[in-house]
């Protein structure tokens, strides 16, 4: 349900949709057909790849003056090719230090199936760098480095409330997400059974399609991002995420890594994970990222799944005669240690 990251994954994905900026070599413009992409990929440039800093001022010099960044962690991601080899990576303005003048950055080769685990590069940068991070008004954020200044503007959803019936009785909402996938949802704790929820944010149309796996079965799963939900109780519960995009740190990787910081009040967060693991009292912050530095704790209830097929066990869990209706919302959760399971088991239908 809980998984800590790794800094790989918590920092270097794929670009995003409404996110991207993408930054292309300074001597050339986006490709807009097959043969321009073949043409852009064999150019060579100039760029000191190993040099996070380097790489950093190459990025911000292409960005224009003001951008947009809709993830709600932050991170405006970007990509660009570098002697015919495609990059990706992220500029972040995390909760945790962009009020003490630092801005991440990382980025990485893109991940394939045949290079799945690429070198990533990484660096929090700041005054020491010579890169300043001023706050410019809420949620709002000036950047500069040498003679380039870009002003980030974060995505304000702090009046993103549920509908009525999207929060049960037994629940507490933890704040609205917008993934980098362009998918909203709400991050729910049931405080009874001690689980999460990704709900779908259905206030507006969702940015994607649903189908039924199969003819006669309540499981949808979304024709662009590939997400499953199980629509229960009068909202769609993210039950699957798929398997590659997960191992490829694609856009469509899930909302693991979107938590609403921006949003949060209090210790909500902190405290409903603790609720959920009292094994890390003491280890994390209210933003729930490690003391020691190490990465943040990733809230993760859902199936990575391969085939369609692979889904019905959360079907089979809601039929079941072996669960009461009370315990029904645990068939929406993976635990951890069921997950590294060939054919994970939903937690309503372990043994306790």
């Amino acid at each position: 349900m809980i998984a800590r990251a790794g800094m790989v994954s918590a920092l270097v994905l794929a670009g995003s949709l409404a996110a991207t900026w993408i930054a292309w070599p300074q001597d050339r413009a986006p490709p807009t057909s097959h043969d321009a992409g073949a043409a852009d990929a064999s150019r060579q440039t100039a760029l000191a790849i190993d040099d996070p800093l380097a790489v950093f001022g190459y990025v911000l010099d292409q960005l224009p003056e003001h951008v947009q960044v809709t993830p709600t962690e932050n991170y405006f991601y970007l990509r660009f090719t570098h002697r015919g080899v495609p990059y990706t990576g992220n500029i972040r303005l995390a909760a945790a230090d962009r009020d003490q003048g630092k801005v991440n950055f990382a980025y990485s080769e893109q991940p394939t199936d045949w290079n799945p685990n690429p070198k990533n590069h990484q660096a929090v940068l700041g005054r020491e760098q010579g890169v300043t991070v001023e706050k410019a008004g809420p949620l709002t954020y000036r950047v500069a480095f040498r003679a380039k200044d870009v002003t980030f503007v974060l995505n304000d959803l702090s009046k993103v409330k549920p509908p009525p019936g999207a929060i049960k009785a037994d629940e507490r909402f933890l704040g609205p997400i917008f993934d980098e996938s362009g998918l909203r949802f709400f991050l729910v704790f049931n405080s009874r059974l001690n689980i999460f929820h990704f709900v779908l944010d259905e206030i507006a149309p969702a940015a994607d399609q649903f189908a039924a796996v199969k003819a006669g079965e309540p499981i949808q799963i979304g024709k662009r991002t590939g997400f499953a939900f199980y629509p229960f109780e009068g909202r769609k519960i993210l039950i699957g995420v798929h398997e590659r995009q997960s191992r490829l740190n694609t856009t469509l990787d899930g909302p693991f890594d979107q938590l609403p910081e921006n949003f949060i009040e209090g210790e909500a967060l902190r405290e409903a994970i603790l609720a959920a693991d009292p094994g890390v009292k003491g280890k994390i912050d209210r933003l729930v990222n490690f003391f020691d530095g190490s990465g943040r704790y990733l809230i993760h209830p859902y199936l990575l799944y391969r085939e369609p097929a692979d889904l019905m066990v959360f079907a089979r869990c809601i039929a079941s005669k072996a669960v009461p209706a009370a315990e029904r919302p645990r068939c929406f959760v993976i635990s951890d240690d069921e997950a590294q399971r060939k054919n994970p088991m939903p937690l309503a239908l372990k043994r306790r």
